[in-house]
């Protein structure tokens, strides 16, 4: 199952309270105060992991708390520091508080540790109470509350070229074609449910073993930016991509224009996000093989001038064209 929001409340550790103790021993009968102060709470801690691909672990399980920091003991005994709580998260996690709406971290490389909640501080023992004029203190400090909070996790992927397109238009089969990944495919929309990161390999005389991601989003329908269909859940998927690859269905299959469809498909991004208009793009006419495709081909370039790339997935023609022009359009 891909999760990429869920909500969650942390909390850090409380510090240890001080301890009142006094010294006793034989021939020391005014030894004086030997308390202990109270170990520090442990911090709620975010921890970037490029093994975690999505944020099942914290939708089933919504409530972390660090531990506590340990009570001070007798004989000058510092009670020990609370464990931290570690959440891993997938690169590209944003930390939204709740209660402001504000973005608070956001983690992006592998091994990235942000502190989100720092735990409590520990009490002091009766020992720092000590005066000239008060030897024996009797009172000790409590140990400080930690930070608490409830935030929301948004994973927005962080992958090299965004695949965008309608339902229907191949871009599951041209996922399958190029990278290791596996979505399913099947002649009817939305089977694409959630977004796919596929890595695209490069052999070593080509490009020195490089590699690609590419994010494969669920198709868009016309009024995604407004909250209908899959799409709109996952166009913060390829904000952070370097290049947009449009897959267009040239074969106008169910009856569609393939000029409109890009129309669209670029007015969908400007309404979602104007800057995503900013980004470099490739146009890819797929179903290439049908002659229908033929024919809206000339009648596509007539009105759009966008770069253009002729593939079909059905037969494998222009994969290893396209998979050469994206590694040159990123720049890797």
């Amino acid at each position: 199952m891909f999760i990429d929001e869920c909500v969650v409340k942390v909390s850090a550790g409380e510090g240890g309270r001080g301890c009142v103790s006094f010294r006793r021993e034989k021939f020391e009968p005014w030894g004086g105060p030997n308390g202990g102060d109270g170990g520090r709470g442990g911090d709620v801690v975010l921890l970037g992991d490029d093994d975690t691909n999505n944020l099942v672990d914290y939708k089933y399980k919504p409530h972390w708390r660090a531990e506590s920091g340990e009570h001070g003991m007798g004989s000058d005994r510092h009670g020990r520091d609370g464990k931290p709580c570690v959440l891993r998260l997938p690169l590209g996690t944003v930390v939204i508080d709740e209660e402001t709406g504000k973005a608070v971290a956001e983690v992006l490389e592998d091994g990235q540790r942000i502190t989100l909640c720092q735990g409590g501080n520990g009490g002091w023992g009766n020992t720092h109470f000590k005066t000239s004029v008060n030897r024996a203190p009797k009172h000790a400090n409590p140990g400080q509350p930690g930070a608490a909070g409830t935030y929301r996790l948004v994973l927005k992927s962080i992958a090299d070229v965004g695949l965008v397109g309608f339902p229907n238009a191949g871009k599951s089969s041209l996922t399958n074609a190029i990278t290791a990944a596996r979505p399913r495919t099947g002649a009817y929309p939305f089977t694409t449910l959630h977004p796919q990161i596929g890595v695209i390999e490069y052999p070593d005389e080509q490009a020195g073993d490089r590699r690609l991601f590419l994010a494969d989003v669920p198709g868009l329908i016309a009024g995604a930016s407004e909250n209908r269909g899959l799409g709109h859940r996952f166009l913060r998927h390829i904000e952070r991509c370097a290049l947009l690859l449009f897959l267009i269905d040239m074969a106008g299959t169910d009856a569609r224009d393939p000029r409109d469809d890009y129309a669209q498909l670029l007015r969908e991004l400007e309404l979602y996000d104007p800057s995503l208009l900013e980004k470099p793009r490739l146009v890819v006419a797929n179903k290439m093989d049908l002659a229908e495709a033929k024919q809206w081909l000339p009648k596509f370039k007539r009105r759009h001038k966008a770069p253009l790339l002729e593939i079909s997935c059905l037969e494998g023609r222009g994969l290893e064209e396209l998979k050469a022009e994206l590694l040159k359009q990123v720049g890797k």
